[in-house]
């Protein structure tokens, strides 16, 4: 980790950084006098369930020796160009597709240091109780993240109101790629994710397309509101994004660690009830 990053915090009880895992000279970690080291790792999260998940894993972390110095987000650019230009350390708030994306598009020097959990994207809507009730031209707002686009496309495909073109994948499909559409649905995608719960409040379309963090940090259940819920074997888990020079510094690896363990999977499972999925692998 950069030195600017890294600060002092708790005393270690089982992680040591060392000058070499952190390959930066001058030093990381700094004794507290009682000839332990302590370190602190800056990481960006969006607030729901992202941030909640952290403040759940900061007291197993604090046992092992490490601080999370947790920054929110609600924004979807801002927390890479924070990493990037090394404000934070890490950060846990994307799939693996946008990451994918943002760093082909950026040229960002990032690796995805694990995969720790699935926020299935849902559809809602104040007009219908499913999508075998969709009628003829029906509008979908879906948000501006392109990335997301192909899981919005999936869900219609598995209930049957779309198809799409020989060989397209999925995660990195667009509208363009729709072949069949029967009914006619117009999907438009010009506005941000953080909005879409207010238009889903306001009742501005038919359908409405909404990522499960955005729902639950207005009260919106995926699992209770949604007349559609995507598959919880989707392949856009979201990561802890780390600088490539991190890839295999201790604290990060231990971050990880406890972030997977039974016990962050329990609660994950137990605060949200399915709407967000731990991964287990």
């Amino acid at each position: 980790m950069k030195k600017k990053t890294i600060l002092s915090a708790l005393v270690t009880t089982g992680v040591v950084l060392t000058l070499a895992a952190c390959g930066n000279e001058g030093g990381n970690t700094e004794s507290n006098g009682s000839g332990t080291e302590e370190t602190t790792i800056k990481i960006g999260a969006s607030n729901v369930p992202h941030a909640e998940i952290l403040e759940f894993a900061q007291p197993i972390l604090e046992e092992e020796g490490i601080t999370l110095d947790i920054t929110t987000y609600n924004d979807y650019v801002v927390p890479n160009v924070a990493l990037d230009e090394g404000e934070i350390d890490a950060n846990y708030f994307q799939h693996i597709p946008f990451f994918d994306a943002a760093v082909e598009e950026n040229g960002y020097d990032f690796v995805n240091a694990g995969n720790i959990h699935i926020e299935p994207l849902a559809i809602f809507s104040q007009r219908y109780e499913s999508l075998e009730d969709v009628e003829d031209g029906a509008t979908v707002l879906v948000s501006n993240n392109q990335a997301d686009w192909g899981r919005v496309i999936g869900i219609f495909e598995e209930a049957g109101l779309v198809t799409v073109k020989d060989g397209v994948d999925l995660t990195t499909a667009t509208f363009d790629d729709i072949e069949e559409n029967p009914k006619n649905l117009t999907f438009e995608y010009e506005n941000d994710p953080a909005l879409m719960t207010t238009l889903y409040q306001q009742d501005e379309a038919e359908l409405i397309a909404i990522n499960s963090n955005f729902a639950v940090d207005q009260d919106i259940s995926p699992l209770d509101d949604s007349i559609a819920i995507e598959s919880s074997s989707s392949p856009y888990a979201n990561i802890i994004a780390v600088r490539s020079e991190d890839a295999e510094d201790p604290a990060i690896l231990k971050l990880v660690e406890v972030l997977k363990s039974e016990e962050v999977q329990d609660f994950i499972l137990e605060e949200w009830d399915g709407a967000v999925v731990p991964v287990k692998e």
